[in-house]
């Protein structure tokens, strides 16, 4: 049979055909987005999966990012309540407590509106991954026109070069006849200030022939974000702060000084200070102190 007749042709264009449908992310199907209070984006299926329990840190327990919590929470609020509020982006130093301080924050806003409040006027936190962000206006419509207020969130986001997801995301935060639904705030952490790395930027300036305009559309996407709050290396006192906090809330019974000298020691081995240290150590020492418990109490 001629390869390039129909009969033969037919099926290996419905293959292709079929694969090319698997492939291509579904459009967002409507759903009941009141069963839960946190959603995780899987835009291959183009639906928002219900998460039961956010993996989150109390917000008391986050120490030494004072100034941040109270921008962070206020802003949030506002968005709460129905009133304008600015996409932000939270950047720093890492394990200095952004990612955690949003979901804390999230909690705190619906724990203070109280467990009888319908779930119409609770916020939603949901998750995008980077790797999505070119779904972003799925998801957007979506949302848009919902009843519920949505914070959508993209830890450690940034870029190595100007991508297609770059293009998306600038547009859905500060352009595009649509703009943002009035129902959808965006916050984003990253390790990096402008989201892309210094030398890619500086690079843009060494070859552009205006580097003033390079530099600055390299930064742009970062401008777009109304609320943009740093994170910095913690002091000892504020480790150690941290460190007490996590103890106390684990109900450690150990002794101040030998907790002090033993995280001391653990921050130097990570050669870091910060809430995601603290937290680690106080894990680990949690499983030192209940395993020797163990072995004091059984028999022999």
């Amino acid at each position: 049979m001629d390869p390039s007749s129909p009969q033969t042709l037919l099926p290996v264009l419905d293959r292709i055909a079929h694969a090319l449908e698997r492939l291509t992310p579904s459009p967002p199907v409507a759903q009941d987005l009141d069963q839960a209070d946190a959603f995780i984006w899987a835009p291959r299926d183009g639906r928002l999966d219900p998460v039961a329990e956010v993996s989150r840190v109390a917000l008391h327990l986050l120490h030494g990012i004072d100034r941040q919590r109270r921008l962070v929470m206020q802003n949030t609020e506002r968005f709460a309540a129905g009133l304008p509020a600015n996409n932000a982006m939270l950047w720093g130093a890492r394990g200095t407590g952004k990612s955690s301080l949003v979901k804390a924050v999230h909690a705190a806003v619906n724990a203070a509106l109280g467990a009888s409040t319908a779930p119409a006027q609770r916020l939603v936190l949901v998750e995008i991954q980077r790797d999505d962000l070119a779904s972003l206006p799925a998801l957007l419509d979506l949302l848009r026109g919902r009843p519920r207020r949505f914070l959508l969130f993209c830890d450690d986001l940034s870029f190595e070069r100007e991508d297609a997801d770059y293009k998306a995301l600038k547009s859905v935060l500060d352009g595009g006849i649509r703009g943002r639904p009035a129902n959808v705030l965006f916050y984003a952490t990253s390790n990096r200030r402008h989201l892309m790395p210094r030398d890619m930027v500086e690079n843009e300036q060494a070859t552009a022939i205006n580097p003033s305009e390079a530099t600055e559309e390299k930064i742009s996407l970062s401008d777009r974000f109304g609320l943009w709050i740093g994170f910095h290396n913690v002091d000892q006192p504020t480790y150690l702060a941290m460190v007490d906090a996590y103890a106390a809330d684990r109900g450690l019974r150990i002794d101040p000084q030998r907790l002090h000298a033993e995280a001391n020691a653990w921050s130097i081995g990570r050669g870091a200070r910060s809430g995601r240290v603290a937290w680690q150590f106080i894990e680990d020492l949690t499983g030192v102190l209940q395993q020797a418990d163990q072995t004091a109490r059984s028999p022999g």
